[in-house]
This record gives structure tokens, sequence and C-alpha cells, in this order.
């Protein structure tokens, strides 16, 4: 695994990275399991109260795309004060993937949560081949044995990240 560069960072969606952070791709096998990032971009625009969309640059090469959501009723008919953040998307492009890169969005995003005063992170996800359980898993996250949308739901304490 290559370690990051020191200029790694996570950056607003601005007219500059906007048709690199479109144009980032997973591998095919695992195209199934996370949505393209025009339509996270859509949703952040749709969500613009709730989205936060990065990109994630190494030096000035855009090498993926994380999208936080913030402060969330999360069932509201069932508990309207389960108000949850976590991990909406992210994309590691197919060539940046097993260097590093998802491990420091994800702990750049629950440091985000953290200076907003939120306790927990949440993430949701697939299960099957290509699964990305295993990475939220080595992370601290643990399903809740909730679903949504068929998909797994996780969560850790952001003091153990």
């Amino acid at each position: 695994m290559r370690t990051p560069s020191a200029s790694l960072r996570l950056a607003p969606i601005t007219p500059d990275n906007l048709d690199a952070v479109c144009a980032l791709s997973v591998r095919p096998d695992q195209e199934h399991l996370v949505s393209p990032v025009v339509k996270s971009l859509a949703e952040a625009y749709a969500h613009g109260e709730t989205a936060w969309p990065r990109a994630i640059l190494d030096g000035d090469e855009v090498v993926g795309f994380v999208m936080a959501f913030l402060d969330i009723a999360w069932d509201p008919d069932k508990d309207p004060h389960d108000i949850r953040s976590g991990l909406w998307r992210l994309n590691i492009s197919a060539a940046h993937q097993s260097k590093g890169y998802g491990r420091f969005a994800v702990e750049e995003v629950t440091a985000e949560l953290r200076r907003r005063g939120t306790t927990h992170a949440y993430v949701t996800w697939h299960t099957g081949p290509g699964t990305p359980e295993p990475f939220y898993l080595s992370l601290g996250f643990r399903p809740t044995g909730e679903e949504s949308d068929g998909e797994t739901v996780a969560v850790v304490e952001i003091a153990n990240l």
C-alpha cells in the first residue's frame, strides 16, 4: 500500500475540479455497490442542507469523492429525535484503491462530524461480492441490526477513530 502524500486533503467541489470528480470511476466489479459521483452531486444539490460533498485530492490530483450526511432524522415516524450523521458515499478511483485514500476520507469525515458535535458516525453497505464491509469493519464500524434500502447499517463512536 502506498502512503498518501502530505498534500492529501478534502476540498469542496468547484468549477475547477468538477469534471475530474465526475470522471471518477470505481472498478467494474464495484459499480453495483456505489452510485456514480454525478448522482451523488445531484443528491447533494437536492439535499443541500444536509449533504457535505468533497473531492479527495492528493496534491492537485482528484483520487476520490466522499459525501457525508449531516443531522438527518433517521426514521421520523418511529423516533423523530433519532438524528444521525455519517458517510453517505465514498468513491475511490479504480487506479487509486488500496492506497489509504478511503481510510483518509473516512477519518476526515468523522473529524468534521466531531467538530460539529456529533458523537457517532453511520454508514451503510451492500453485502455480497466486492462489498466494502471488511473495510468499514476494519475502521471500527459495527452493524446496528438495521437495514436501509436493503443495505446494512453500521455505526462507530467517533471518539474511537
